[in-house]
């Protein structure tokens, strides 16, 4: 494995979440789950990082950001720091989808039963949701979609009783009346986004150059999903 020290932020949801990975360990991580917090405290929770760890900016080796989907204003404020950092110090841009990093996270709690499927959810509008399907390892078994949660979503899974299903993420409270009724969905509305989870896969992409062009990556914003209704 590559000796690296990696900026990890996540600004997806309402939680800001940053944190230094050094080897795909974390070193020090500073978050607060708040709405409308990230432009204030980002720029000071990362000083904070590089203050408790004795580093400095110019130790590091790139910078990972959770790239979307999510809120528009976060994942902008979120990826608007990264390439700054990225620009101003003539490091690597690494981007990691947000549903996979909360796939890596849930993956990483689990104990046991490692047959579960995974859907993360992230809160859209109304009844309105985006999410993707992992198993229990975190590996993509249904891409990234925006949902308009009804009783007929997701019916083809969870008829599959063979499988628990886990829905989390802060999308996953307002489906338990449509889809609690099925014996084999869990939820998890505790979940909370971290730059924790970002690691894993952040590590795996400095190792393959797997980087981003700073001037031209923008947020996954999804939005050519948004407009009609499918279920998966």
């Amino acid at each position: 494995m590559t000796m690296s020290l990696l900026l990890l932020i996540e600004t997806a949801t309402t939680s800001c979440s940053v944190a230094l990975a050094q080897q795909g360990q974390i070193l020090a991580i500073k978050e607060l789950n708040e709405r409308n917090i990230h432009a204030e405290v980002i720029t000071v929770f990362i000083e904070e990082l590089f203050n408790t760890v004795g580093k400095t900016y110019n130790d590091l080796d790139a910078v990972a950001v959770s790239s979307g989907p999510g809120s528009y204003t976060g994942l902008r404020i979120g990826i608007s720091t990264a390439k700054g950092l990225c620009f101003a110090l003539d490091k690597p841009l690494i981007a990691v989808e947000t549903m996979q990093s909360m796939a890596d996270g849930m993956a990483a709690e689990l104990t046991g039963d490692n047959t579960a499927l995974l859907c993360p959810m992230i809160d859209a509008r109304r009844m309105e949701v985006y999410t993707a399907l992992f198993d229990a390892q975190g590996n993509r078994i249904r891409p990234t979609s925006a949902e308009i949660i009804d009783e007929h979503s997701f019916a083809d899974l969870l008829a599959d009783h063979h499988h628990q299903v886990l829905f989390f993420g802060d999308g996953a409270e307002k489906c338990k009346e449509l889809l609690g009724r099925y014996p084999n969905v869990r939820f998890d509305t505790g979940f909370t986004n971290s730059a924790a989870h970002l690691a894993a896969t952040a590590q795996k992409k400095f190792e393959a150059a797997a980087f981003e062009d700073v001037a031209y990556f923008e947020p996954f914003y999804l939005k050519d999903f948004i407009a009609g209704k499918k279920a998966l």
